[in-house]
C-alpha cells in the first residue's frame, strides 16, 4: 500500500506553505526512515490576488478561487485536501461541498491536541478575519468545547498589521516579537491556559519562550495531521 496523496492549497503566503512542505516531508522521513518523503501535490496562489480579495471583502470570489484550486488537486490525483492557511478556512465548508475528497480542517487537530493536554480556555491570535469572525472561533467552541479569548481591539489591529506588513513578506522583526509577547501576556492575564498561533506565518516570529503558557502552532499541527492521514493503514 502506498501513502495517500496530500493535496496542498498553498501560496497564502508561500512562506508558510514552504513550512508545510518541509514539515510533511520531514515527518514522513522521521516515521518511515531512509529516503522516504511525502506524496503530495500543491496548488500555489499568487497571494497578492488573494489578499486584495480579502481586504475588499470579496469573499465570494475568494471562495470560487479556492474551489477551483481544490478541484485542480482532485483532478491531479490528491486523496484529500489541506488549505495551508487559517484565514481561508472561512470557506472550508464551501470547498468541501464542491469536491469529492475529504478536507482536513486546520482547527480540528489543533483543538484535539489542546484537549489532550487537558486545557480548555485558550487565547487566539491570527489575522483580524480569524480573530473577529466566527468561522474559526465557532468551530473551536461548538465542535470541541473550547473557551476562546481574542485580544482587545488595539492588539488585534497590531497582530493583523504585523502579519500582512511583515510576516507574509518574510520579515520577522524584534520589535514585533516584543509586541506579540505583550499581546500573549495580556491574554494570559485574562485566563488563557494556552495560545493558538492561528495564522500559519506566526510561527516564523513567535517561539515557545515568548509565552508563559503552551503555544499550539497550527502550521505544525495541521501538517502533522496530514501525514497521519496519508500514512494511515501503512
Amino acid at each position: 500500500m502506498q501513502q495517500k496523496v496530500i493535496g496542498l492549497i498553498g501560496g497564502m503566503s508561500w512562506e508558510s506553505s514552504a513550512e508545510y512542505y518541509r514539515i510533511v516531508n520531514e515527518t514522513v522521513r522521521a516515521r518511515l526512515g531512509g529516503l522516504r518523503s511525502a506524496r503530495c501535490l500543491m496548488w500555489s496562489f499568487d497571494f497578492g490576488e488573494i489578499e486584495a480579495l480579502q481586504h475588499a471583502g470579496r469573499w465570494d470570489e475568494a471562495t470560487a478561487e479556492l474551489v477551483s484550486a481544490a478541484r485542480r488537486l482532485e483532478r491531479g490525483g490528491a486523496d484529500f485536501v489541506v488549505i495551508c492557511t487559517n484565514t481561508m478556512h472561512r470557506m472550508a465548508d464551501d470547498v468541501q461541498a464542491a469536491i469529492g475528497l475529504p478536507l482536513l480542517h486546520i482547527a480540528d487537530p489543533t483543538a484535539e491536541r489542546i484537549r489532550a493536554a487537558g486545557l480548555s480556555r485558550v487565547g487566539l491570535i491570527g489575522t483580524a478575519f480569524t480573530m473577529e469572525q466566527d468561522f474559526y472561533k465557532g468551530r473551536l467552541a461548538s465542535r470541541h468545547g473550547l473557551d476562546v479569548l481574542v485580544p482587545a481591539a488595539a492588539d488585534r489591529a497590531e497582530v493583523h498589521r504585523v502579519i500582512y506588513e511583515e510576516l507574509v513578506q518574510g520579515r520577522a522583526l524584534p520589535a514585533s516579537r516584543k509586541a506579540y509577547q505583550a499581546v500573549i501576556a495580556r491574554l494570559v492575564e485574562r485566563g488563557a491556559e494556552a495560545i493558538i498561533l492561528g495564522c500559519t506565518e506566526i510561527m516564523l516570529l513567535v517561539r515557545p519562550e515568548d509565552s508563559p503558557v503552551p503555544l499550539f502552532d497550527t502550521t505544525a499541527l495541521h501538517a502533522e495531521a496530514a501525514v497521519d492521514r496519508a500514512l494511515a493503514g501503512l
